[in-house]
């Protein structure tokens, strides 16, 4: 009789993966890791390959460990990689297919409001109005002892305007009475007017910076919603904090490395600008003794920093769906047949 494919279900931070696999546990042996290894780092690029060289089968959450070419070649075993969601940036799949090795996405979504838009809300209104702080200072015995920032009448800046760019303008446009500014690198008004009629807004409606500077100098709040590639890496530098308003809010729910960390560091360590609202880091998970978790932000001068763990594609009915999808995707592999979403 053979042996059990051996399959690996990594960083499942809240352990809900399992439990959707139970009906293959005679067909697989199934080992979790939920505590996630980064490969940039040399020590754990060896301890990720130990902890994986023995494994048929890989289920990858969205972009939490990457695989590059260098690790894919340390797994000769592999035959099937998992991954969660239409695509997942932080896998080579050229590499997987040189090596052999099948890689299956997936497709579902709840439909409504995308589960990143709202978050995206959540931290706007949460760093407007000092929700967490104000919540430690009653807790400590505190009251009142700071303003909230209205929204109404205020500009809101999309730095990217696909899906979710556009979503959360339609929001603060009908839900705040905002001004929405839009600019990427080849955006056109033509494309934005295009987007507004998409979620059923006039035309006109998201008005496209003549450039990169005014956008920056004319939004009191930033909202990044821009895909990572090499062009946009660090498409928010020191110049372009150096350029909001005193009085201005950024929120990143899209990726860390598109903003300049160091240089929002500096910003914010000087007080440069309102306040930030960050999901996404450049290092993920955090590390214990990183800046961001040991700085007294709000304080002595510094500007409040309001801190969320990516969660904003972390919605119970979206990650369920997905764990149930990679499911179905392993079961029709057992089985000889092809994986539903297949992205190599």
């Amino acid at each position: 009789m053979s042996p059990r494919p051996k399959f690996a279900i990594l960083d499942d931070y809240q352990g809900i993966a399992r439990s959707h696999f139970t009906h293959l546990d005679d067909r697989v042996e199934i080992v979790c890791f939920p505590e996630t290894l980064d490969p940039r780092d040399p020590v754990q690029q060896e301890a990720l390959i130990r902890r994986l060289e023995s494994f048929d089968i890989i289920l990858a959450m969205r972009e939490r460990t990457p695989f590059s070419a260098s690790t894919i070649a340390a797994l000769p075993n592999l035959k099937l990689l998992l991954t969660t969601g239409t695509r997942n940036l932080a896998l080579d799949l050229d590499a997987f297919t040189k090596q052999g090795v099948t890689v299956a996405g997936t497709e579902g979504r709840p439909p409504g409001v995308n589960s990143t838009v709202q978050h995206t809300w959540a931290l706007i209104l949460a760093l407007a109005r000092h929700i967490a702080r104000d919540d430690a200072v009653i807790k400590a015995g505190g009251w009142q002892g700071s303003l909230g920032m209205g929204l109404s009448g205020k500009t809101l800046g999309l730095l990217g305007l696909g899906k979710l760019g556009s979503q959360v303008g339609k929001i603060a446009i009908q839900a705040f009475g905002m001004r929405v500014l839009a600019w990427s690198t080849n955006l056109t008004q033509q494309r934005a007017d295009e987007q507004a009629l998409a979620q059923e807004l006039l035309s006109g409606s998201f008005l496209v910076a003549s450039s990169k500077a005014e956008f920056f100098t004319e939004s009191d709040l930033i909202s990044i919603h821009s895909v990572l590639s090499d062009r946009s890496r660090g498409i928010v530098g020191a110049e372009e904090l150096a350029q909001m308003k005193p009085h201005s809010l950024i929120i990143n729910t899209s990726r860390g490395p598109l903003i300049d960390e160091q240089a929002l560091l500096e910003t914010l360590q000087m007080g440069g600008i309102r306040g930030a609202a960050l999901d996404v880091f450049d290092q993920e998970p955090l590390p214990s003794n990183s800046v961001w978790r040991t700085t007294s932000w709000g304080q002595q001068g510094r500007s409040e920093v309001l801190l969320s763990p990516h969660m904003g594609y972390g919605e119970e009915d979206l990650l369920h769906g997905w764990y149930e999808e990679v499911a179905k995707n392993l079961e029709r592999w057992l089985n000889g047949q092809e994986p539903l979403r297949r992205l190599n």
